[in-house]
C-alpha cells in the first residue's frame, strides 16, 4: 500500500509524528508537504493528496490540518474520494468497514499523538467489509 501524507501548518507537527511511525511500519509513502511551521493554506495540500489518490496514483491518504475539517472538506470536493475526519478509535475502524474511506482527516490541534497514532493502525489496518448493504451506500455516493 503507498500512502500519500500532507498537512498545513496546523498538522505539521502530528504529521512529522506520523510520517516517523509510518516509516518505522515498512510502509511506503509520500510527504507532500507542508514541510515546516509556516503559515499556508489546507488546501494546497489537501487538493494534490486527494487527486493523487482519486487518480491511482497512491492507494489511500492521510491530510492533517489543526481541526482535520478544512483537509476533509476540500478532499471531498475531488472526485472519487471517501474522506473521513476522525478523531477516536471506533470511527477510524467503521469508516474503513462501512465507509471505503480512502483519505483520513485529522486534528493536529484536537488529538494527542499516541491516540492519532493508534488511529493511523487501526485505519490503515482494516478493510472494507464488502457487504451489499455498504457497497450500494458507496455506489450512491460515486453518483
Amino acid at each position: 500500500m503507498k500512502i500519500a501524507i500532507g498537512s498545513d501548518h496546523g498538522g505539521y507537527g502530528l504529521k512529522q509524528q506520523i510520517v516517523a511511525f509510518l516509516d518505522k511500519q515498512g510502509y511506503t509513502f509520500k510527504d507532500y508537504g507542508h514541510y515546516d511551521a509556516s503559515s499556508c493554506d489546507y488546501n494546497d495540500v489537501a487538493k494534490v493528496v486527494a487527486n493523487d489518490v482519486s487518480e491511482g496514483k497512491v492507494d489511500r491518504g492521510i491530510l492533517i490540518c489543526g481541526t482535520g475539517i478544512g483537509m476533509s472538506i476540500q478532499a471531498n470536493k475531488v472526485k472519487g474520494i471517501r474522506a473521513a475526519l476522525v478523531h477516536d478509535c471506533f470511527t477510524a475502524e467503521m469508516t474503513r468497514l462501512h465507509n471505503d474511506s480512502n483519505v483520513l482527516a485529522m486534528g493536529g490541534r484536537v488529538i494527542g499523538i499516541d491516540l492519532a497514532l493508534h488511529i493511523v493502525k487501526i485505519w490503515l489496518e482494516t478493510p472494507f467489509s464488502d457487504a451489499d448493504r455498504h457497497q450500494r451506500r458507496i455506489d450512491k455516493i460515486e453518483k
